[in-house]
């Protein structure tokens, strides 16, 4: 789940407990299942999608020997890769822009526990478009900068097609398009540089504060409600916390 862009947020969302961490390791098994079905089988040299999925399975310190099985079972038994993909939007308390997506076999049910995390968050459940206008869709790369001199690496990802090099505390935020994030990762990774993260995401064109105690609470609540239900692939909000 990601709702800022800031380098030390990704790491802190990386620092889970073992529940966590097998709540992310379904909802990556399911998006390996979809790149599988959808991007051209289970073979990630001709398959780009599945070769993204496996790249933020390792981002997310998911066990070799846990992809390999979840490709097996996926490529195995595609008539039951039955999940289908959508999109919710609202608002949180104090007008915080939110948006939810999900991969589930059971619209109806899920569409209700979501709409469920805003309503005892005290936010609104908003109408398809209400809030994404306000982010923008990005591939996000983050490296520590450990791994790789600064300059050397804002060269090798402007020539590989990044729009933007972002130095933070810690490491290195790269931006790119959805449609050259691909080939910006795989200069990355041919290069031999370890990714603390690479993924498409939501990126806020502002952000939203929170000073209520109340507020807080309540947005951290709808959250927390979000990131228990295992449908939800990801959150994005523009919430500066």
């Amino acid at each position: 789940m990601a709702g800022h862009s800031k380098f030390a947020n990704i790491k802190h969302r990386k620092a889970k407990n073992d529940a966590a961490k097998g709540r992310v390791f379904t909802r990556l098994g399911r998006e390996l299942a979809m790149a599988i079905k959808h991007g051209g089988g289970p073979d990630p040299t001709s398959n780009i999608q599945l070769k993204d999925a496996i790249v933020k399975c390792k981002a997310e310190n998911m066990p070799n020997d846990t992809i390999e099985r979840s490709i097996k079972k996926a490529a195995g038994d595609l008539n039951q890769v039955n999940y289908e993909a959508a999109t919710y939007e609202g608002y949180g308390p104090g007008g915080v822009a939110v948006i939810v997506k999900v991969l589930t076999d059971n619209r109806n049910r899920t569409a209700a526990n979501v709409r469920n995390a805003f309503t005892k968050g005290n936010g609104n459940f908003g109408t398809p478009g209400c809030v994404s206008f306000m982010f923008d869709e990005m591939g996000q790369i983050m490296v520590e900068t450990e791994a790789i001199g600064e300059e050397e690496l804002m060269l090798l990802t402007a020539d590989a097609g990044a729009d933007d090099f972002i130095p933070q505390d810690g490491g290195y935020e790269i931006l790119a398009t959805a449609e050259n994030f691909s080939a910006v990762r795989e200069t990355i990774e041919s290069a031999g540089i370890p990714m603390v993260s690479a993924e498409i995401t939501m990126l806020p064109q502002t952000y939203a504060t929170l000073t209520s105690p109340e507020d807080i609470k309540s947005m951290t609540k709808m959250l927390d409600l979000l990131d228990e239900d295992d449908d939800v692939q990801n959150v994005y909000h523009n919430w500066e916390e």
